[in-house]
């Protein structure tokens, strides 16, 4: 193989893989996100709310704790992904029109270094986009590999193959319960 096909082509492993480190990332990073506010008092976050003017902050606080725990945890284990789309979508858009947008679109704004480390500004709506772009991906390409959402579909075409008289559910033709291999004869 060629350089440039290494370089140029896809990895040498099934396509359907590719949902797993999105999944991986965008799941730990909700989850640790929902922790944290846990971490710190829920109350800290209903202050934060508070002091935005957003209205109903103890709503919105738990809120947003119980999609970023609860969304998160569907999404690294693969299931119902979709689903768990939604209210991330709706938390991911309120972050950007309530907190990020006014900061521009860079989620990292080195300021200064000096002894103690880097300084950085307030970030942009860059990271929420990219949350975004992954979640798109996952809804379009599916759960991939080691989801519970792939061990659901080989139990409901494992059910379905039985419901069928040991034929797959596409061999069958809408509506008429027969078979599309073997020819209708009617009378």
């Amino acid at each position: 193989m060629s350089l440039f096909r290494l370089l140029s082509s896809p990895l040498p492993v099934p396509a359907a893989w590719y949902a797993l480190p999105l999944r991986l990332i965008i799941g730990f990073g909700f989850v640790q996100h929902g922790y944290a506010k846990l971490e710190r008092g829920p109350e800290a976050f209903i202050e934060v709310l508070q002091a935005m003017g957003l209205p109903a902050p103890f709503f919105l606080a738990w809120s947003t704790i119980v999609v970023e725990l609860v969304t998160g945890l569907m999404i690294l284990t693969g299931a119902l992904i979709p689903l768990a789309t939604i209210p991330m979508v709706i938390v991911l858009f309120v972050a950007i029109f309530t907190v990020h947008l006014p900061n521009g679109f860079s989620s990292i704004k080195l300021q200064s270094f000096d002894a103690a480390g880097a300084r950085f500004g307030q970030p942009g709506y860059e990271t929420d986009l990219l949350y975004l772009a992954g979640l798109a991906a996952l809804c379009i390409g599916g759960p991939g590999p080691l989801s519970v959402d792939g061990v659901l579909g080989k139990l409901r075409k494992r059910n379905s193959f039985r419901a069928n008289g040991g034929r797959h559910a596409d061999a069958i033709q809408p509506g008429s319960g027969r078979s599309s291999a073997a020819p209708h004869v009617s009378s």
